[in-house]
């Protein structure tokens, strides 16, 4: 079974998803603060968290942010706050989700499923494009060799785009390759995740995507070389 990490400092709210995970037959496990969810993911290698943004100790987004250094486990944020800027700051820094309390248990469950569905059906590992090495079993990059520690969301995004080199891809077509659930989202959320894969990129010493204005973006063919 899938195991859950659920980190949340309000024990009330652990207790109804622990209560929820359990009925659709998942394992999970809990964390009171930041640094226990931290403690937790390197002891229990969860396959998704479940992560309050706001927390005692350490934030959900710099734990989000630790955790992005080395994992591209999904993360689903839970937050109180409801700004469209609070919801691109946690794309930016790696969620590959984000729910606003209150929240449906049964829905959070249907996003958890939906995210590990899209990890248990990736195709075949898809062939180097020049620098660019694509695992998509392990759901891997490398640039040049280097590890990019990218999201689940990232990961299909720059497959997609890597897959026809020179192609535009608009921002309608990139919502269908993030959120094949066909959730509605605005073009800023596109934006900002591929803003977040362009710096891992650059990180990595690469410039691969390019901007087509008034379009939307493209793998650029000669990065494939």
């Amino acid at each position: 079974m899938p195991k859950i990490l659920v980190a949340d400092d309000d024990p009330h709210i652990r207790s109804v998803i622990l209560f929820a995970l359990a009925r659709a037959g998942f394992t999970a496990v809990e964390a009171a603060d930041g640094p226990a969810a931290l403690a937790a993911f390197a002891r229990e290698a969860p396959d998704l968290v479940v992560l309050d943004v706001a927390m005692p100790g350490m934030e959900g987004t710099e734990v989000c942010r630790r955790l992005r250094q080395s994992s591209a486990v999904p993360v689903i944020f839970l937050s109180a706050r409801d700004e469209e800027v609070d919801r691109i700051l946690g794309l930016e820094l790696g969620g590959d989700d984000y729910m606003v309390k209150p929240f449906s248990p049964r829905e959070l469950v249907a996003r958890i499923r939906a995210r590990l569905r899209r990890q248990e059906a990736a195709p075949p590992p898809a062939p180097a494009q020049g620098p660019l090495a694509l695992d998509a079993e392990r759901f891997e990059a490398r640039w040049q060799g280097a590890a990019l520690p990218l999201t689940v969301t990232e990961f299909a995004l720059l497959r997609a785009m890597a897959a026809q080199p020179g192609r535009v891809f608009t921002r309608e077509m990139l919502m269908q390759v993030a959120y094949p659930d066909h959730r509605i989202v605005s073009d800023r959320t596109i934006d900002s995740h591929v803003r977040h894969l362009r710096a891992k990129l650059a990180a990595a010493g690469g410039a691969p995507i390019g901007t087509v204005h008034g379009l939307g973006y493209r793998f650029l063919a000669e990065a494939g070389r």
